[in-house]
């Protein structure tokens, strides 16, 4: 694999950078340069949760109001603006989760390598791999997206909320349950450990990538927070908009990245096999 690869993993809501570290060195370990950012709407020291080593949920918002995706899609952009601008990249975007949002939105024109290429400048995101994430339609956000339009509000079964109810801060219910199933319990309880909480994802996406790059999207067949048919039918409906995206499957649980890491890193690398022949 060429060196002028970089992956750069939207991690989920309610997540610190930590369980993508296996991931992130397994790329490292086959000669890609991979990365994966905190964003800020899981970050604890931007949600007012008081001791960050333990947190209360339920203070409220901060002052300035909780961070939104477009905190997390300026943190994307810095990132990129190294990687491409600086570096000259190619770069790959692995969304997962609610990091689906976060990377399609981040994903603008200017920063894809054909728009690039086609001013003479080298690198550029080059598409984006989905595994167990969200395909939010242009114009709709995460939440206005899973909420019924003209019905009281659903919670889903795997998420808590807090003093401040939709409001305010949600964590997740049962993660050993939902979030990590197909792990063994002292993995399962070493990686929920390290969740954090997250404010309602109501921004709206308004950048359509999924037109202009390459897309493929993992079913995680075993994933018990984002049913299979729930994953294939967003990815149906976004495909009939844009055109269709090269799908994977594979047994995993919501956290490939932890009980399938090296089969989802091949899976990522024929992906970008794929793009590296176009």
């Amino acid at each position: 694999m060429a060196t002028n690869f970089s992956a750069v993993i939207c991690h989920g809501y309610y997540h610190t950078p930590g369980p993508y570290q296996n991931i992130i060195d397994t790329f490292n370990s086959r000669g890609i340069e991979a990365y994966c950012p905190q964003l800020a709407t899981s970050d604890l020291s931007k949600l007012n949760v008081g001791d960050v080593a333990h947190p209360n949920f339920d203070l409220g918002p901060p002052t300035s109001g909780y961070p939104t995706g477009e905190d997390d899609v300026e943190i994307l952009l810095n990132l990129f603006r190294q990687l491409i601008e600086k570096d000259g990249k190619r770069v790959l975007l692995i969304a997962h989760s609610a990091g689906g949002w976060a990377a399609t939105q981040a994903a603008i024109p200017e920063l894809q390598a054909k728009t690039r290429s086609g001013k003479g400048l080298s690198g550029g995101i080059i598409g984006i791999f989905y595994y167990g994430a969200f395909i939010i339609p242009v114009g709709e956000s995460i939440h206005s997206f899973f909420q019924p339009k003209d019905a009281p509000a659903i919670v889903p079964s795997w998420l808590k909320y807090h003093a401040y109810g939709p409001e305010g801060l949600g964590t997740l219910f049962s993660p050993e349950k939902f979030m990590f199933n197909d792990l063994n319990p002292e993995e399962a309880a070493r990686w929920t450990r390290t969740l954090t909480a997250s404010p309602p994802a109501i921004v709206k996406l308004t950048n359509d990538a999924y037109m202009s790059l390459p897309c493929a999207y993992l079913v995680l067949e075993g994933d018990q927070t984002l049913a299979k048919e729930y994953q294939e039918g967003m990815v149906m409906l976004q495909a009939s908009k844009t055109g269709e995206f090269k799908m994977y499957r594979c047994p995993a649980g919501h956290s490939a990245h932890l009980s399938w890491t090296s089969g989802l890193v091949d899976t990522v690398q024929d992906f970008m096999g794929n793009l590296n022949q176009q």
